[in-house]
């Protein structure tokens, strides 16, 4: 497989950077570093999760209409999650705008990117890396050395469905909505785990 063209990544790295508060720009920096050190751990070409990881938040900061718009040619359902808080929508809307303005057409990173909010059924590994990066980088209030190298102990799934639970314990907590698909995706990972055991 070709490597991605370095400018191709500095060019999203600076849409990134214009489009973003200073704040979330970082963040999408951090998620970058996590995706390629995770990439390394589970033999993943580290230039594609670093671009997903980049790219993860880019239309984040765009007003609602422009997210319900950009993600509406995705060929997807928009949610009653997702009408309700159209900001939801922005890794979808980031997938769209990857195809469309910069001509991203690798499939593996189009899912990371449109799937790292709410995780899916069957995602595939780079998606798995965005979804966990996205949560445990180092600006995340429980995210220290010793939490993170905790993690990297364990396989890929296991790895993803501690993060998952975590997310849906802070929701809970929270009194918050959990979509539909990210209760999919707990079960996708616990069946796949026990695939693994059999």
């Amino acid at each position: 497989m070709q490597p991605i063209d370095v400018e191709l990544i500095e060019k999203i790295r600076l849409y990134t950077l214009s489009a973003v508060k200073k704040g979330r720009y970082q963040h999408s920096l951090r998620v970058a570093e996590m995706a390629l050190l995770l990439s390394a751990r589970y033999g993943l070409a580290g230039d594609k999760a670093y671009l997903a990881g980049i790219a993860h938040d880019m239309c984040k900061d765009l007003d609602d209409e422009t997210q319900l718009s950009l993600a509406s040619h995705d060929g997807m359902e928009i949610t009653p999650v997702e009408v309700k808080k159209p900001a939801l929508l922005h890794g979808r809307a980031a997938a769209i705008k990857l195809k469309r303005d910069f001509g991203v057409d690798d499939p593996e990173i189009i899912e990371a990117v449109a799937k790292h909010t709410f995780g899916g059924e069957d995602l595939g590994p780079l998606a798995k890396i965005i979804y966990v990066a996205d949560k445990i980088e180092c600006g995340r209030p429980q995210s220290n050395e010793e939490y993170r190298q905790e993690l990297l102990k364990k396989d890929l799934n296991h790895m993803c469905l501690a993060v998952l639970q975590e997310n849906l314990d802070y929701l809970s907590q929270r009194g918050k909505e959990v979509a539909p698909v990210t209760l999919r995706f707990k079960q996708s990972l616990e069946k796949s785990i026990e695939g693994e055991n059999k």
